[in-house]
């Protein structure tokens, strides 16, 4: 067997000529030459391809960087606002708390003065009751002095006494009146 083969391949050398002419060879000349043209057009191809991939990217990348960019100043923008605001409320609050310590003041003084009116009016009230109350007592204390003197004057002085001492009262009135 091993002669078999041997014997084989040294026919198939002998027969052999040079490699050029050779199909085999020629299919490889010819598959290296289809490679060989069509290289540059597939190369160009893909590195067009990879060129607009590349700039597809570096666009994206662009896109990003001035969003973030926008990003930041928004950013900044509202942080700035939101520093205002909270001076803006502080400034509110500030104000609110004054406005409020003087309204407290004033209404404070207002009921002060509410109260020494309403003590005032109080003493009035009093004054006016202890007045009241020293008129009815000096009315009562006339009509006592009236009914005992119609008593002790009816009892002790006679009819004529009586008429005399009206016709004076009755004259003397004349200069009280004036």
């Amino acid at each position: 067997m091993i002669s078999t083969a041997y014997a084989a391949t040294t026919e198939a050398a002998a027969h052999a000529g040079p490699f050029y002419t050779e199909a085999h060879f020629w299919v490889n000349v010819a598959f290296l030459m289809v490679i060989g043209l069509a290289w540059r057009p597939v190369a160009r191809a893909i590195a067009a391809a990879l060129d607009a991939r590349s700039a597809k990217i570096k666009g994206r990348i662009d896109e990003a960087h001035r969003l973030r960019e926008e990003a930041q100043e928004l950013l900044a923008t509202y942080q700035r606002k939101q520093r205002d605001a909270m001076r803006e409320a502080e400034e509110i609050i500030a104000h609110a708390k004054a406005e409020a310590e003087r309204l407290a003041q004033q209404a404070a003084r207002d009921l002060e003065v509410q109260m020494k009116r309403r003590e005032q009016m109080a003493l009035d009230r009093i004054a006016q009751a202890e007045a009241q109350a020293l008129k009815e007592v000096q009315h009562a204390a006339v009509d006592i002095a009236i009914s005992a003197a119609t008593k002790v004057i009816g009892e002790t002085l006679s009819a004529g006494q009586r008429g005399t001492l009206v016709d004076q009262s009755i004259g003397s009135l004349s200069g009280k009146l004036h």
